[in-house]
């Protein structure tokens, strides 16, 4: 199921950064994008309290990463950068919060019931971790901590998008995937890569690979631990 993608699947350049970071946190991205929580979406087998903990946390988890592409546009240092960083902040409030919204309000949830849950700890671990980075520095390590997120998803979308055809019409398994696997989601992952590649190429350079690796490895591993988190949700469920 979870094999390399090939080259020229299309969502990031395989010569650019983001395939550089990918490609020196090899480990750690696999444990993340073929996460047994990742797994059991493509089989459909997911506990569904699993599935609704996580989704609850990732509409809470969206408001701040909004709020780290609009640090982003204001780290920006040109009108191309602003632009590209306020275009995947409308993806995150314009298509992916939308659809976890559509998906909690068929189990009787509505929006304002998410935004009133309490943040747990792996999302607050994750996004505070963006923020600070975004604050203590520049444009290009902000943009290095958001991508495991940005260019996972679209990376575990394409991967699972075969698998997904086999689920019910209406299962919400299937329309999580479907979205990731989307052209839509696909623009947004080429966008940000693309603007990574732009602002290495005007900030970047051999001397900052090894710092910029840490960012990416961390950022990995808070995401494999949100996987975790709505694992362990559901498994703490069906113990009740």
């Amino acid at each position: 199921m979870l094999d390399d993608l090939a080259p020229g699947h299309g969502l990031f350049a395989e010569d650019g950064l983001v395939a550089a970071l990918r490609s020196r946190s090899r480990a750690g991205w696999e444990a993340y994008i073929a996460h047994d929580f990742v797994r059991g979406l493509g089989r459909g087998d997911l506990p569904r309290a699993a599935f609704r903990h996580y989704l609850i946390q990732d509409y809470l988890f969206l408001i701040q990463f909004a709020r780290a592409y609009a640090l982003a546009a204001f780290k920006a240092e040109t009108l191309d950068d602003m632009r590209a960083a306020a275009e995947t902040l409308r993806g995150l409030t314009d298509t992916e919060m939308k659809l976890h919204v559509r998906t909690c309000a068929a189990w009787g949830l509505t929006e304002a019931d998410m935004a009133a849950t309490p943040e747990d700890l792996p999302t607050v671990a994750y996004t505070r971790f963006v923020i600070d980075t975004g604050l203590k520095g520049d444009l290009l390590d902000l943009l290095v901590a958001l991508s495991p997120c940005v260019v996972g998803y679209g990376e575990i979308g394409h991967r699972l998008k075969a698998e997904a055809a086999g689920l019910p019409v209406g299962d919400p398994y299937r329309d999580w995937i479907d979205a990731y696997a989307g052209d839509d989601y696909a623009g947004i992952v080429r966008v940000a890569s693309d603007q990574i590649d732009r602002v290495w190429r005007q900030r970047g350079g051999d001397a900052r690979l090894p710092g910029l690796t840490g960012l990416f490895a961390a950022a990995t591993r808070l995401e494999a631990a949100f996987w975790q988190m709505g694992l362990d949700a559901g498994r703490s469920a069906t113990d009740i």
